[in-house]
């Protein structure tokens, strides 16, 4: 006998892109990606600005004639029918955020960087009920770390990972006001694209360890500061421990920049933007590697299988569209990849975990710390306002 599935039913923090991309994922029927345990809604959404703001958001997004329009986080999230709540603000505002949403018992979604810095983490780690980063929950990403663990590729010895997107500063952010720049708003490329790096670092070389013998990794980093003072390239050296009898320490790096590409063309011609190599072989992921949809594998028995991961979504002839920015648009019918995350999460408010079951509270905190390191290494510090952990903080 089939039985209905749980409804979840989401808040949306901010009113922003990456708000209007999750969200018309969010509200894709979980069916056209094969997932029948679950069903989501939204309920309310906020704009910090305004409530209308809220509004014409609901309106762009398909949401419920239902759903509640609020021009307060604080009173939003003092509404009684939101389950989780997803967070769209810049990362320099998501610990202050979260907390507000936590405090008020609210569930949380937080993106990534999931904090400013480590002592963050820490606070919210305390009271926190999910975060996660997007990526990891792409099938891709479940595919690349059971490689790894089936021993497909052997023993992992060495892994490198970026992102780096070519623009000019001077020209695209004339006015330093913009996130990808302004220390005020955590910018830079760390917090904003190195994230991503890391992420495929920790994921295919921390989280695929026994989780009672991996240890942190050596950090050893170089960073670049733009005339704001946040950065604009930074390349991070990670020795990850392991015993002789795991194939002894394995290395990872992990680059990100503004100002030149990993993917000049943007059609793959330089080759694979994560490259995670073992000694029968390798796995190559390409650009974009925080919504990577190649890959690539090639073993020294002479197996070369490429492999393409369209997005689900309504398909083709549905008229439905959806991306990131002006430059991000993907085909007619196929989703962002961010509903993937928000079943994730979904299935653990119902199961009644804590966190996710590919990115640990543990883990991301320790990415935090990592972070913590390589600014320190590099010079970079954020204004007082979004460095604190005291509550409250304006900003």
């Amino acid at each position: 006998m089939s039985t209905t599935p749980p409804t979840i039913r989401w808040g949306i923090l901010a009113t922003g892109g990456i708000a209007q991309t999750f969200t018309k994922d969010l509200l894709v029927d979980p069916k056209t990606r094969g997932v029948d345990t679950v069903v989501h809604t939204v309920v309310a959404a906020a704009s910090s600005s305004s409530k209308s703001r809220a509004e014409q958001f609901l309106k762009d997004v398909g949401a419920p004639s239902s759903t509640k329009a609020y021009g307060s986080y604080k009173e939003f999230v003092k509404d009684p029918n939101i389950d989780i709540v997803y967070i769209a603000t810049p990362h320099s505002h998501h610990y202050q955020n979260a907390m507000l949403c936590l405090e008020a018992g609210k569930n949380v979604l937080c993106e990534k960087a999931f904090t400013v810095n480590a002592a963050q983490a820490k606070r919210l780690v305390k009271k926190a009920k999910e975060k996660a980063l997007w990526t990891r929950y792409f099938p891709l990403s479940i595919y690349v770390r059971h490689l790894i663990t089936s021993h497909h590729l052997g023993t992992i010895h060495r892994v490198s990972a970026d992102l780096s997107m070519s623009m000019s500063p001077e020209s695209t952010f004339p006015d330093d006001a913009h996130r990808m720049v302004n220390p005020a708003l955590a910018g830079g490329a760390l917090l904003d694209l190195g994230i991503y790096a890391l992420t495929w670092c920790f994921q295919t070389l921390y989280h695929t360890q026994p989780a009672e013998t991996r240890k942190p990794p050596k950090v050893a980093s170089a960073m670049q500061l733009y005339k704001t003072r946040a950065d604009e390239m930074t390349t991070i050296l990670l020795t990850f421990p392991r015993s002789k009898e795991q194939g002894g320490d394995a290395h990872a790096i992990a680059s990100t920049a503004i100002r030149v590409a990993v993917d000049p063309d943007e059609k793959h011609s330089a080759g694979p933007a994560v490259r995670i190599q073992g000694d029968k072989g390798e796995v190559q992921v390409f650009h974009p590697i925080f919504r990577p949809t190649k890959t690539k594998l090639v073993l020294c028995d002479g197996t070369v299988e490429e492999k393409d991961w369209p997005q689900p979504g309504p398909g083709k002839g549905s008229g439905w569209k959806n991306g990131f920015g002006e430059t991000m648009r993907n085909p007619e019918g196929e989703g962002h990849g961010m509903f993937w995350e928000a079943d994730e999460a979904a299935m653990a408010l119902v199961e009644g975990r804590k966190e996710g079951r590919f990115e640990g509270l543990e883990e991301s905190v320790l990415i935090m710390e990592v972070m913590d390191e390589v600014r320190r290494q590099g010079g970079l510090r954020y204004p007082e306002s979004i460095e604190s952990t005291e509550l409250p903080v304006e900003l």
